[in-house]
This record gives structure tokens, C-alpha cells and sequence, in this order.
């Protein structure tokens, strides 16, 4: 009997949510984020010059232009994150990695690799890791944004 999609669409869900959980349970208390926020630090340090119009972030972090602003706000209190305001547009605004954000996002992504490899540790024959990677970029998914090359200015 075919799968039926309600029934996959809503393990998706469950699955992210618990994934969500667990990061949650260990970056919170070992380094004050959440994973929403470490996938924002790791989305600017992405970026060319560890910015980006906040605007595209909230593109690719999947939220509105409100949804960014209230994510973007604790990160703007801790430091981590900075405002920036285009000179030629007003009305245009980047959200800037700090320095201070780079150096929470390296200590941070130590943990978040070992939750990660946990994650996948048991029960995962090779390449079935590769396979569901595949499978959820053809649902859309996107993961770690490519580097690119560090630019001043």
C-alpha cells in the first residue's frame, strides 16, 4: 500500500519538532540559543560580508518580515547580531554578524555537529544519511548555505 502523504507531511513535522527539542535542550543551557537562532548565525556567517538584507533572511529562514525582526531581536541584545542600515536606501536594513556572533556560532556549532552525528548514530545503515539528504532537497529543504568568499566594504 502506497504511503499516504498526510501521513508523511505530519511525520515530517513531528520529526523536525522533536530534532528542534533536542538542540534545543543542549544549546539553550550550554550556550544561551536556541536552534532557530544558530540557524541565523550560521545563515549570516553564509553571507558575503556575514551580512544580508534582513529581508532575504527572512526568505530563507522561512518567516515574515515581523517574524525575522522578533528573531533577530534577542541576538541584537546579546550582541551577536547588529543592525545596518544601507546609506543609499533607508528603507533597506541588514542584519550583521559581530564578532562576538562569530565566536558564539564556533563555539556553538561544536555542539551542534555532536547532536547532529547523535542524531544519525544509531540505527542508520551507510548512506541512508546521503538518501534522505537527497530526499528532502527534493521536497525543497535547504541546509547549510554555501561559504563564500569573505568581502570587505
Amino acid at each position: 500500500m502506497p504511503a499516504d502523504p498526510l501521513d508523511v507531511c505530519l511525520r515530517l513535522v513531528r520529526v523536525q519538532a522533536a530534532v528542534a527539542r533536542r538542540f534545543d535542550s543542549e544549546l539553550g543551557p550550554v550556550h544561551g540559543i536556541s536552534l532557530g537562532d544558530l540557524a541565523i548565525l550560521i545563515n549570516l556567517h553564509g553571507a558575503r560580508g556575514g551580512r544580508m538584507r534582513r529581508v532575504d533572511l527572512a526568505v530563507r529562514m522561512l518567516l515574515s518580515q515581523s517574524g525575522v525582526t522578533r528573531a533577530l531581536a534577542p541576538l541584537e541584545r546579546m550582541g551577536l547580531v547588529a543592525r545596518e542600515a544601507d546609506p543609499r536606501d533607508a528603507r533597506v536594513g541588514y542584519a550583521t554578524l559581530t564578532a562576538a556572533g562569530r565566536a558564539k556560532l564556533r563555539e556553538t556549532r561544536t555542539t551542534a555537529e555532536r547532536i547532529s552525528r547523535e542524531t544519525f548514530a544509531l540505527g542508520w545503515q551507510s548512506g541512508e544519511v546521503d538518501d534522505l539528504n537527497h530526499l528532502l532537497s527534493r521536497l525543497g529543504a535547504t541546509g547549510l548555505p554555501s561559504p563564500v568568499a569573505e568581502q570587505s566594504g
